[in-house]
Formats: structure tokens, sequence, C-alpha cells
């Protein structure tokens, strides 16, 4: 279970250098993994490419019968699998369990769409006796890289597409949580049949390989989920050398309460959207924009449901907010708490640093343009924006660089989504909080926040190519 899994194969890994997977809540060892090296990759990559090219023959069966299997493995070992992404990614018993929820989903939608390769449309043609033949063809080979926070459903989002569609990918989990992100995954496959080499799971980091994984010809794709720093430079690669990307970024996602909103909901909306996996999440809700005729009665409320809010060891069901990932992501936080203070925003709730867990922070007349509001925190750390009107709420929401997720509170319906339009966001949700995903939805973010859609049917797009065929059946006179 420590091994890399390259063409149906589990596989150690070649470098010197090993990775111990750790408990983030007690630093309990998991696991150690002897990491993968740059040439293992590149083997990986050549196998994939030959694998696909019997695996983009199969039959629409073939491939539904795989994903089926896999997502049978997946619900008969689910408690154990909670388990493990409770402790690998520190997360809580119900973040664990939405997880796996969310893994499911994507792989049982993809099942829907096997069937688009090889479809055949026809589109009209001004030429006399020509026929004009639309195809969806497999892309070829696919390299999929994903995070450390949810990283078993973030890793299949682009595996069961990828195999449904007749591809075949080289996999990167993060490291820290290898075994939710990669290696469960692929005993899932290897359980399913899926043959040799369509799916490469490697196990190593980036001090390991460099840039093989983006650098490589034979990937025609590149999937990330990540920091917007590391997608910008995926961008560059991948421009370099045409390939595609799809990049889901960074984000700074606001939740505005209207003045006639129903702030008791617009709490409850919050503390969920602020808290769920200690703030790790790139939907989470980073700025919450409240209009001043609200703003005493919803930061009071707040603050006393945050105070509330239990803590500790994820392998109590009963805890809310357990560790950050590592010690480097709870330095950052602390920085951040550090300069808002700095700042002169004020506490309304101060935390406490309790091992590797931090408690919840609550900061209000926080100005929209300072380091605080400006940051993606990725920790416990809610900030409050008092806004003079509803205009100016959302032109608070705007004034960001990235664009993924949003929320909107109100009473008036039809006045909400109207102003959700105004939102530069992929996403926004009228009366809910920031963090939703679907499988069967145009999921993505716009400016800094990334590239591209995933979701049915978008993401057959993105992972598929579409060719033009013409048949001239009568013979064509030419100019000359």
């Amino acid at each position: 279970m420590n091994k890399s899994y390259i063409n149906g194969e589990w596989t150690r890994g070649k470098s010197n250098r090993n990775y111990d997977i750790t408990n983030p809540f007690d630093d309990s060892l998991i696991m150690t993994v002897p990491l993968a090296t740059k040439e293992q990759v590149a083997e990986a990559f050549e196998i994939a490419k030959e694998a696909q090219k019997a695996w983009g023959k199969s039959t629409v069966e073939e491939r539904r019968s795989v994903l089926h299997k896999a997502a049978n493995y997946l619900k008969e070992n689910r408690d154990e699998i909670v388990n493990v992404i409770s402790r690998e990614t520190g997360g809580t018993i119900l973040k664990a369990n939405v997880e796996l929820h969310l893994t499911l989903e994507f792989l049982e939608e993809s099942i829907k769409y096997a069937d688009e390769i090889y479809t055949v449309k026809e589109a009209p043609s001004h030429v006399e006796g020509k026929l004009n033949h639309i195809h969806r063809i497999p892309l070829g080979v696919v390299t999929s890289i994903s995070p450390f926070n949810f990283p078993m459903n973030l890793s299949m989002r682009t595996i069961a597409p990828a195999i449904a569609l007749g591809n075949s990918v080289v996999h990167k989990p993060d490291i820290q949580v290898g075994l939710s992100g990669g290696i469960i995954l692929a005993k899932a496959f290897e359980h399913a049949g899926l043959p040799k080499g369509v799916l490469n799971v490697i196990m190593t980091d980036v001090e390991e390989i460099g840039d093989e994984l983006l650098a490589n010809p034979i990937s025609k794709l590149i999937s990330f989920t990540g920091s917007t720093a590391v997608g910008r430079k995926i961008g560059e690669i991948a421009g370099r050398n045409l390939k595609r990307v799809a990049l889901e970024l960074g984000g700074n996602s606001p939740l505005i309460v209207l003045s006639d909103a129903d702030v008791d909901r617009a709490v409850d909306a919050a503390i969920f959207g602020k808290f769920i996996h200690q703030g790790q999440i790139c939907m989470i809700i980073n700025r919450i924009i409240v209009h001043q005729d609200v703003h005493e009665e919803f930061v009071t409320k707040f603050v006393e449901r945050a105070k509330a809010l239990t803590y500790g060891d994820t392998s109590d069901p009963n805890t809310v907010i357990g560790p950050l990932v590592n010690k480097t992501q709870m330095a950052k936080a602390l920085k951040f708490i550090e300069d808002a203070k700095a700042e002169g925003a004020t506490v309304a709730l101060e935390g406490q640093r309790i091992g590797n867990v931090l408690t919840p922070y609550v900061f209000t007349n926080v100005n929209n343009s300072s380091k605080l509001a400006q940051s993606e925190l990725f920790a416990p750390i809610a900030t409050i924006i008092k806004a003079e009107t509803d205009e100016q709420a959302i032109e608070f929401a705007n004034d960001t660089e990235h664009g993924l997720s949003s929320a909107i509170f109100t009473n008036d319906l039809q006045r909400g989504e109207e102003l959700a339009l105004q939102v530069d966001a992929g996403m926004t949700h009228i009366n809910d909080q920031t963090v939703n995903d679907a499988p069967d939805i145009p999921f993505g973010g716009n400016k800094a926040s990334g590239l591209g859609r995933f979701g049915n049917p978008w993401v057959v797009e993105e992972f598929t190519i579409t060719k033009w065929v013409s048949v001239q059946t009568k013979y064509r006179q030419f100019a000359f």
C-alpha cells in the first residue's frame, strides 16, 4: 500500500528519499512511502500512451462495467475508507463521509456519458453533395494532479471522466494524502479490472520529479486543483507546449448578506461555509460582507456560534474543528492573524492554538483591500466586512483577483439572482453558503480561480477531441 501503481503493478519508488504520511492531529505515523523518480514518471507516460491505444477502442459496455465495479469497491469498503480519509487529511468524520459521497457521485455520473465518444453528428453543408460528420474521440493521455484538502473526490473528478471517455491517466496525488488521493483509487480500479497502464498513480513529490508531469510531451491535458501560483506556472508550461489545461485554483469567496436577509439563516450558512474542514477548501467563505443595517446582529450571532464549535481529535464524531494539515499551514494562519491585528482589524473572537488545532478567530472592521481580506486564508479565520449599501457589497465582492464561488442572502429571490449575475465568479448561490459541488453542474472559476469547467456535460468537451470529417458524395467542380 506504500507503492506507486504503474502498468497495473504495485511498484516501489526508486528514489533514495522516503516520505512519512502522518495524522495531522497527533503527528502519528500512518505510512512511509519510497518516492518514485522522474524516470519512473516518464516511464508511466510511455505505458499510458500504449495502454490508451487499446482502451480508446474499448466498448461502452466495457468502460461502464469497470466504472460500476470501481464504485462497488468503494461502497463495500466505505467504513475503512472514511476512517483513512479522516486520519490522513485531519478531517472530521462528517467531512470524510461527504468526501466519499462526492467521489461516488463523480464516478457514477461518468457512467452516464461513457457513450459520448465515437458519436457522430451531422452538420449542414453549403457544398452540394458534401456530408459533414462531427466525431468525438478520446483525447489521449491525461495528467492529473490533486490537492491535500479533498484528495479523493478531487482526484476522481479527473480520473473518472478521463477513463469513461477512453483516455489513460498519469495521476499524482499530494503525497501528504497519498492513500486517500491515490492508492485507494488505484485499488478500486485494479479490483474493477481496468486494463494495465490505463491508470498510473505516482507516489512522489515535486522536489523529486521537477516539471516532468507538466512538460512530458505525451500528456495532452493537465488537470490540476491547487493554488493560483502553481496554476500560473502550469499554464505557462502548458502554453509553451500547446497542451490543454483544466485548472481549479485559489478562491476568495464572498458571502454577501443584504439588508433584507434572514440573519439567522445567514449565520447558519456562514458558520458551516466558513469552518467546514477548518476552512481548508478552495470554495470556503473567505469574506463575509454584511450590509450595515444587519451588521451588528449578524456579528453578535456569528461570534456566539463560532465560540461554541467543538474542536480536537477528529476521530471523535462530535468534533467540528480539527487540525490544519501541516505546520506550514499553521504558520501561515498565525501570520495572517498577526498581520490582521497590526492592520487594525478588530478581534471579535480570539482563538487559540492547541497543538495542531487552531480554534476559530473572527475579525471585524476589516478593510476589503487589506491583506487579510485579499488573501486565501485556508484556516478557521473569519473576516467580516461592513458594506454601506447592497451595491457596495457587490463591489467589495468583485474587488479580488479570484472568482470561484460566492453566495448572496436575501429575501428577494428575483433581485438576488439579478445581483448574482453581477458577481464575477463561476458560481453564485442564493440563500446558501459557498461550498457546493455536484457532478452535473458547470463547476469552475473566473479570473485567477481557474480555466475550464468540470461536470456533465461540460467535462466531456474538455476531455475529448471534436473532429470534422466530410464526405463528398458527388463530384465537386473546382474553380481551377
